[in-house]
């Protein structure tokens, strides 16, 4: 490696290695590797929570949760804002550490940071303006006042993918509404959770109303928090086939879920789209954290007038790409999170070129000790290719070739994932009747990037349940209740 990261303060791995986050301290611990997926060198090593640690935790969120539950908004409000003006004060440091452990190249990361805090700024607002509602029963006989509570002790699941602004996203909110949390980030990335946690400490969190595990065994783990009465909300982010698990442990205990799941994004390039502005948006689309991102473009259904030009500017940009470690200012697209995930992204390829498609760029894993997968292009690509009904979470286009409007809904519409799709056409007329008939929870109409703490995230099918961001995002940890008043 000829590029070294320059680490100081937050972004310095050995400081955030200290151990579980507990009740306002931290209990020393090790068991858990936190490598560089730019090289495979050991990071850190932050420690593995047991049972016992977990059922400490719900100890300690419900010996805050009152006192929290009782502080007034505007006091809510002032504290995550404070840690909104904190983390970006540290953002070249999150940046740095997260392209650390993360593999993201630093635009990404720095991308993240900001996207990130504007999660603890939008709910530092919307605490003060928690809705009710009081009207009138159609009888006339009574009324009806309609209130907000805190929905209590939410256990918080987080991925690797995006440590940062998956964190805040459930955070904010949660403690907006008044609720404490246990955040489990991603045994991959953990590194950068522990630092949120020390900076929300520092803008004045008490103690005990946020608490990070970790550890390597998350299932029995998980389990046994969902099975404490106590606990009334878990909010996961990840794998549609672990929420499917998840959620089956939850209705146990009839604890309320949210679920941000899996994608399959289509990208849908119509013949009168502006090719340029197709080209960019789709390499935000699909290269945005090396396209390892639930909202990444996963199918690119390129009309047939538009295709080849499509084809060749896509691949001129994917093969000029910088590759390299994350840290690295001048990378462009950095390693994966793990050698596994190169070998899965590597087998999705090569069944695709098995099955007829061509690779204009790209299509092998690259040597060497770090998890580098180059950006690739694949043209010609059967529908039935497994790449086209699973998640790539990789820098790989698959591009397929269209004919009519009605074929490209189909073939948009053709997988049990519901979460994002792309549109673009200079006609925005035929770009909302397509919409209408997309099922997906989140459409961008000429637009790489819809991702906005203002809108409202998630998806439809087996993308999900519930929504984050936006001002829905903190009804999630809320509860409603209704009082019939005579008077």
């Amino acid at each position: 490696m000829t590029f070294h990261a320059k680490v100081s303060g937050y972004a310095d791995p050995a400081l955030h290695a200290e151990g579980l986050y507990i009740g306002g301290k931290w209990q020393k611990g090790s068991g858990i590797p936190v490598l560089d997926p730019s090289t495979g060198n050991l990071l850190a090593e932050v420690a593995d929570a047991s049972i016992e640690d977990a059922l400490r935790a719900i100890d300690v969120a419900e010996a805050a949760a009152a006192g929290w539950r009782a502080t007034p908004a505007r006091q809510r409000s002032e504290i995550l804002r404070r840690w909104f003006e904190l983390m970006t004060q540290h953002s070249e440091e999150l940046a740095t550490l997260i392209a650390l452990e993360n593999g993201k190249a630093l635009p990404d990361a720095r991308g993240e940071v900001a996207y990130a805090a504007e999660f603890l700024r939008w709910y530092a607002e919307e605490a003060t303006r928690i809705p009710g509602e009081y009207r009138h029963t159609p009888s006339g006989s009574h009324h009806i006042l309609v209130d907000h509570e805190p929905i209590g002790i939410a256990v918080l699941i987080t991925p690797w993918n995006f440590p940062a602004a998956m964190a805040t996203r459930k955070i904010g909110p949660a403690l907006a509404a008044g609720c404490t949390v246990i955040l489990k980030p991603a045994s991959e990335t953990p590194l950068t959770a522990y630092a949120m946690a020390r900076l929300g400490e520092e803008a004045g969190v008490p103690a005990g109303v946020v608490n990070v595990l970790t550890t390597n065994n998350p299932g029995p783990l998980i389990n046994a928090m969902l099975a404490d009465p106590r606990v009334r909300k878990l909010s996961f982010t990840g794998s549609t086939g672990v929420g499917r698990v998840l959620l089956a442990e939850a209705a146990k205990t009839v604890v309320s879920c949210s679920m941000e799941l899996g994608g399959n994004a289509p990208f849908i390039v119509f013949d009168d789209a502006d090719l340029n502005e197709a080209l960019d948006g789709a390499m935000i689309a699909k290269m945005r954290n090396a396209g390892e991102a639930c909202t990444a473009a996963n199918r690119f259904y390129v009309q047939a007038g538009i295709h080849d030009a499509f084809v060749e500017g896509l691949t001129e940009r994917m093969a000029t790409l910088k590759i390299g470690p994350g840290y690295d200012p001048a990378t462009q697209c950095g390693p994966m999170i793990t050698r596994k995930a190169v070998q899965k992204i590597d087998q999705l390829v090569s069944n695709a070129i098995e099955l007829g498609a061509r690779a204009t760029t790209g299509a092998a894993p690259l040597p060497g000790k770090g998890y580098f997968y180059p950006p690739t292009v694949l043209e010609n690509v059967p529908v039935d290719a497994a790449i086209a009904q699973e998640e790539i979470f990789g820098p790989v286009a698959p591009v397929y070739r269209f004919e009519s409007d009605e074929e490209a809904i189909r073939l948009a519409n053709d997988t049990e994932y519901g979460l994002a799709a792309y549109v673009y056409t200079r006609d925005l007329k035929r770009a909302m009747r397509v919409g209408k008939r997309l099922e997906t929870g989140m459409l961008g109409i000429n637009r790489g990037l819809m991702s906005d703490p203002a809108a409202p995230f998630g998806g439809v099918k087996q993308s999900g349940l519930g929504r984050e961001g936006g001002v829905t995002g903190i009804l999630e940890f809320m509860e409603v209740k209704y009082y019939a008043v005579d008077y």
